[in-house]
């Protein structure tokens, strides 16, 4: 058989996961330190795992309506309420997906025909752009700088918008930077909007892990509910990756037709996840608060330690990532990666595993415990003294 012929062209065209490949390395080493994977050390809530032990006892397990049970639905109207001020009919504009992933690939499956482009912000989640080649779509970057702090801005978003763009992808708080979007770096960006045909699918997974100030969506400002669909999840919030169970949430107008798509590709998400998830956004709030008061000590924890080290690092306000710079020690990022693996047996992430842009920097999760990234740390420290010192001798050599 040739299997070449017999593959998606897309599909063969597609890279594998940046983030998997050194999570993969990383699994290889024995006694490696790995900072590379965004899931929380914390177990999920008693109370979520509890809720989830009686579904078993009392033998929930069979399907749930398509779009998700209708308690947790509107207990998802009711939490986006005081989250983003705004009102989602539970019945017809929410969705209760697998994971925040399938949440995206409905978002874009929905909008983009061969042909449309799409604005992705950049460095960013990994799966954007291969979901948009899919569907045959143009992946449009706009990269984000350092000196913006990785905010999107009015100017850059203005020079990629053509009369061929459908759709643009926000991914804040971001994953790689920790980057947030303030209400008043959204206006900007709703103002060049608002009179174009363009939607917005506004990946908000980190929305409760900010530490200035409160989460806002682009959803809330004014002409924006209408052109956007908000995507949100239970993995980072309340430590519930593996329970895989997602949102999302926009007008009915495009939400009946999103319903269709997950109806054929899902069915349904995971009956066990919903009922627990229900549990979480009822009583959960202040074991998230825990959570993200022991994610901001490691963050300045980070900041302060990479800075220190001599790789100027941005400090982030959102997510449980820092993107610090390691252009100072001459590597790439993958060779910084890979060597620091090979020689230390610590593992991070290249920067560039996230768009073209993050060449030059390195992505460090602090979903760890404290005593991991202080080891970490020493670790990495050793490994730039060890740069320092061949580039050293490299030049006594050469004199």
């Amino acid at each position: 058989m040739d299997y070449d012929k017999l593959l998606s062209k897309e599909a063969v065209k597609m890279k594998p996961s940046g983030i998997r490949k050194f999570f993969d390395i990383a699994q290889s080493v024995e006694g490696v330190i790995s900072l590379g994977v965004g899931e929380p050390d914390f177990k999920t809530p008693w109370s979520v795992r509890q809720s989830a032990i009686s579904a078993l006892e009392k033998g929930r397990t069979t399907y749930t309506a398509n779009a998700g049970l209708i308690e947790l639905r509107r207990e998802i109207s009711a939490y986006l309420k005081r989250l983003i001020h705004m009102d989602y009919d539970p019945d017809s504009e929410i969705i209760v997906t697998v994971g925040g992933s399938e949440a995206i690939d409905l978002s874009i499956r929905a909008i983009v025909n061969p042909g449309d482009e799409v604005l992705i912000v950049e460095p960013c989640f990994v799966c954007y752009a291969p979901l948009v080649s899919l569907m045959g779509g143009k992946t449009v970057i706009i990269e984000t700088k350092a000196e913006d702090e990785f905010r999107l801005t009015a100017q850059a978003l203005k020079e990629k918008i053509t009369d061929k763009t459908k759709l643009l992808i926000m991914p804040f708080p971001n994953n790689p930077t920790g980057a947030i979007m303030r209400r008043e770096d959204l206006e900007p960006i709703a103002e060049v909007l608002r009179d174009t045909d363009i939607f917005v699918a506004s990946d908000e997974i980190y929305a409760e892990l900010t530490y200035s100030g409160k989460h806002c969506s682009i959803a809330e400002l004014e002409g924006m509910r209408e052109r956007t669909v908000v995507i949100n999840g239970f993995s980072k919030t309340f430590a519930m990756t593996g329970w895989r169970l997602g949102f999302m949430a926009g007008p009915e107008e495009i939400m009946r037709h999103v319903y269709k798509l997950h109806q054929y590709q899902i069915m349904s998400s995971p009956s066990i996840s919903q009922y627990a998830a229900v549990t979480a956004l009822r009583s959960c709030f202040g074991d998230v608060a825990k959570m993200r008061d022991e994610y901001n000590m490691r963050r300045r924890f980070l900041v302060d330690s990479f800075n220190k080290l001599g790789l100027d690092c941005f400090t982030p306000l959102g997510a449980f990532y820092v993107f610090p710079c390691i252009k100072s020690t001459g590597l790439s990022s993958n060779e910084f990666c890979e060597r620091l693996v090979q020689e230390k047996k610590v593992a991070v992430v290249p920067g560039d595993a996230f768009g073209r842009c993050g060449e030059g920097y390195i992505r460090v999760s602090y979903a760890y415990s404290i005593n991991h990234l202080k080891e970490a740390v020493k670790r990495i420290g050793e490994f730039i003294s060890d740069l320092k010192e061949a580039e050293n001798e490299k030049q006594i050599a050469h004199n």
